[in-house]
């Protein structure tokens, strides 16, 4: 079953809460105390048409291969019948021999592969062993491809000294590109959404681009065919170093990308519809135990430069809790000793998604903050102590839904993107042993089910025991901008309390009624983090 697919467990009620979210208004009413909403989502339309004419100018550019493809419409089946458009269907059975499952996509497939070349090097009797990189401008293969009913997301590398034509440059690893395309934007209200500038090269083929640094990626907006896209880059906005990407050497790597683009693939489906917010379905009995800070309620003074958190009371997904059994706690694991009044293995749970660190975070103050929670299983019981025993690193992590697993072989993280019909999310897992995750097979294209096991919990940070034993788990959603970190506070304390089939109690300090949300400051204005900050010992 593809990721985007739903499993038994979890299916009716998220059918229920869709039901509802049809139901209910599309205007968002304040949010009454202790209630927790789902987020609205934004369908574009997708212009197929469009994407067959670009299509058929790209094609036509080979002579050779031009008459392969008819793109006259087939009238005689239904408008989403895969035959309706035979040059998409033609177009597909190539390129999936290098992006698996690429027909799925509801969204025209843009990628930095050119089709028609590869056709008419193989007509003219071109070795089937000449590497993919030959028809994709110097690229390496496709490191992760995803395809489903909001879109498709992939990963490619370009290596030091490849390009005709590249500058040379002082990073010596490989760069990493991202891009995706989304018929799924999530509505978030974001003062920094929408900015950037233009880029003159690149204005005729993008007339809509834009550029500009956010969250660690330069990225590069643009609509096309109705469709959101958007290219990033991790990197760092500052001098260039051998180990570390500067911002100014990614730029003409992304444009180097993005003149490569062709339509790759996909496949015209059913419109997707909106997503109306709604407030979400809670457990009617009351726990005993389980208790909670507001969002929000991060530790007096931990956020960057002293500021406080963000109140966030949306949970962005119904996922099943990461970690695999209860009770489970979130607790700073950096600032623990500050919190005089709540134990790391004890409840109430404390909010630490804006606990000063050097990585932006457009919802926190400053832009800097943590991107995440950090999540502690109860401590195994001593000897002779009447509760069930327990490893302490042998507890538990699982997949909170279908999905698919985005994570190379070296990568610390692992991630698991859903792409639906109603939503386009990503969670992201920290911490875990990166060789122990490679033994299991938890590495890019691996489709898991929610529930699954996919790993124990761990100190992992560069090395064994570089931190504590606990999870560090994120939320990323896809808007306009691109993949931005949300709070994922509110999403956690709703998954606990369908694990525990009970309801938390709230309590602590009410620190706003309405959660507004913080820009980041103008790029001439931005505040840099301490020097401290961004070390090796910081935690994540």
């Amino acid at each position: 079953m593809p990721p985007g697919g739903e499993t038994v467990v979890g299916k009716s009620f998220r059918f229920v809460s869709l039901l509802l979210a049809s139901l209910s208004l599309l205007t968002t009413t304040p949010l009454a105390a202790d209630e927790i909403r789902s987020p609205s989502l934004t369908a574009l339309r997708v212009d197929w048409r469009a994407a067959l004419d670009q299509l058929r100018s790209e094609i036509n550019s080979r002579p050779l291969v031009a008459g392969d493809f008819i793109f006259v419409p087939r009238r005689s089946v239904p408008p989403f019948d895969p035959r309706a458009m035979p040059a998409l269907v033609q177009l597909n059975a190539v390129s999936s021999q290098f992006f698996t499952g690429i027909a799925r996509s509801s969204v025209p497939v843009l990628l930095p592969f050119d089709a028609a070349a590869y056709l008419e090097a193989q007509r003219s009797g071109a070795p089937a062993t000449l590497a993919p990189s030959r028809y994709q401008a110097d690229f390496n293969p496709v490191d992760m491809f995803d395809a489903g009913p909001a879109g498709y997301s992939a990963s490619f590398s370009l290596e030091p000294g490849a390009g005709d034509g590249m500058p040379t440059r002082v990073f010596t690893k490989p760069v990493e590109i991202q891009i995706t395309g989304s018929a799924l934007v999530y509505d978030i209200a974001d003062p920094s959404g929408g900015k950037g500038e233009p880029v003159k090269a690149l204005a005729a083929l993008y007339p809509d681009l834009r550029k500009f640094i956010r969250e660690g990626y330069v990225r590069y907006a643009f609509t096309r065919f109705g469709v959101a896209y958007v290219v990033s880059i991790q990197c760092l906005d500052s001098v260039a170093k051998a180990r570390r990407l500067a911002c100014k050497e990614a730029y003409p790597v992304a444009e180097r990308f993005l003149k490569a683009l062709r339509v790759a693939g996909g496949q015209r489906l059913r419109p997707l519809m909106d997503i109306a917010s709604y407030v979400t379905d809670r457990p009617a009995a009351r726990s005993a135990d389980f208790s909670y800070r507001p969002s929000g309620d991060i530790i007096p003074n931990t956020g960057y430069r002293k500021q406080g958190g963000h109140p966030d009371a949306m949970a962005y997904a119904q996922i099943r809790f990461p970690l695999e059994k209860a009770p489970a706690f979130v607790h700073s694991q950096s600032y623990a000793k500050r919190d005089k009044d709540d134990g790391p293995t004890a409840y109430p749970w404390r909010d630490n998604f804006c606990e000063s660190r050097s990585f932006e975070v457009w919802q926190c103050g400053g832009g800097y903050g943590h991107q995440g929670e950090d999540i502690r299983a109860a401590d195994c019981p001593s000897p002779g102590d009447a509760r069930e025993p327990c490893d302490p690193k042998q507890r538990g992590v699982v997949a909170v839904r279908d999905a698919i697993v985005i994570r190379a072989a070296k990568d610390q993280a692992a991630t698991l993107e859903v792409n639906s019909r109603t939503e386009h999310i990503r969670f992201r897992y920290m911490h875990m042993n990166p060789q122990a995750l490679n033994a299991d097979g938890i590495l890019n294209g691996r489709i898991v089910t929610e529930g699954e096991k996919i790993g124990v919990i761990s100190n992992y940070l560069d090395h064994p025991a570089g931190t504590s034993m606990h999870l560090h788990f994120d939320v990323q959603v896809f808007t306009r901008d691109g993949w931005i970190w949300v709070s994922p506070y509110a999403t956690l304390v709703s998954a606990y309390e369908r694990l525990i089939r009970a309801r938390g109690h709230e309590i602590g300090t009410e620190i706003a009624g309405t959660p507004q949300p913080v820009a980041h400051a103008l790029p001439e204005d931005v505040v840099k983090p301490d020097l401290r900050e961004g070390s090796s010992s910081e935690e994540n």
